[in-house]
């Protein structure tokens, strides 16, 4: 772990990060060969941070063992690069502790965890779950907020009191919420990186204060995302809108099913991953497959 990585300046996490797909051969084992080959190309296009091991790579389905090996791979293969933000979310706060504790021995810069799912936990049950994390490294900790997975979400006040750790340092917000940075920069009284989890708003969320975006898309089209960011921040607001504009079928295809299926199929059609998922995932219906091709022709990644 680097000398920063215990930092709660968060001015690191801006721009284009990626929640990264976790490749698979067909017979369902971890293909780590060519992961490697997708971190490299996500930081060759001036990706700014790697999430391994989170809802896009799978994490229901790994097992312990394979959840801390890709975390591990991610950090080895970044080399200090990026930043690596290790998802180390579960509905069971010890396993999650086991998950960050992992997460820290093996070089992650951060962690990222998801709001406890299919428990239901109250407001209270989510402070002492999110500040027992927090607790167990010295890690920087974002708080994953996807109530469309989750069920429940963490009210701005319940976040104004987690702000109060040291350790927790920003969210990764999945609400497509417009209202909702303004509401916890606000709320929260110390600075707090925001982060969308929402590819389809990013334009919106940063215009509202946001700092990046933790994307699916960027896994397919790093460079088209990076750039889109790199205008924002440099002013360039129309050329940004235009290239959101010209993401958006793609944007739009991605979400179609269940991702990471979506993603994975598109990864495919490039030749850069196979598309094997596990179940309960399976293969996009043919009329996503449709939607993905189309929009990878719109972009000229396919003939």
């Amino acid at each position: 772990m680097t000398e920063s990585a215990t930092m709660t300046d968060t001015s690191m996490y801006q721009g284009s990060l990626t929640a990264l797909v976790t490749p698979m051969h067909p017979d369902g084992r971890i293909d780590f060969d060519v992961s490697a080959k997708l971190i490299e190309r996500q930081i060759e296009a001036g990706t700014t941070g790697l999430i391994p091991a989170g809802t896009t790579g799978e994490s229901p389905t790994l097992s312990h063992e394979e959840h801390g090996r890709v975390v591990a791979h991610c950090v080895e293969t970044a080399n200090g690069r990026v930043r690596v933000m290790a998802g180390a979310g579960s509905n069971s706060t010890s396993e999650a502790v086991l998950m960050a504790k992992h997460a820290h021995s093996v070089g992650a810069d951060s962690l990222l965890v998801v709001v406890p799912y299919y428990n239901k936990p109250s407001q209270e049950g989510l402070y002492r779950h999110f500040m027992t994390i927090a607790d167990a490294t010295p890690l920087p900790m974002f708080l994953y907020c996807i109530p469309g997975r989750s069920v429940v979400d963490i009210s701005v006040a319940t976040m104004a009191r987690l702000g109060e750790h040291p350790n927790i340092v920003g969210t990764k917000d999945a609400t497509a919420n417009m209202a909702r940075p303004t509401a916890v920069r606000r709320a929260v009284d110390k600075p707090f990186n925001q982060l969308s989890g929402d590819d389809h708003s990013v334009l919106s969320f940063l215009a509202a204060g946001g700092d990046g975006c933790i994307g699916v898309t960027s896994n397919v089209v790093p460079h088209l995302c990076a750039d889109m960011h790199l205008a924002w921040q440099e002013g360039r607001i129309e050329d940004a809108i235009a290239i959101q504009d010209h993401l958006t079928p793609l944007h739009d295809a991605m979400f179609m099913e269940s991702n990471p299926g979506p993603v994975k199929y598109a990864l495919s059609r490039l030749g850069l991953c196979n598309a094997t998922l596990r179940l309960p995932l399976v293969e996009p219906q043919e009329a996503t497959c449709r939607a993905i091709d189309e929009a990878l022709r719109s972009l000229e990644l396919l003939d």
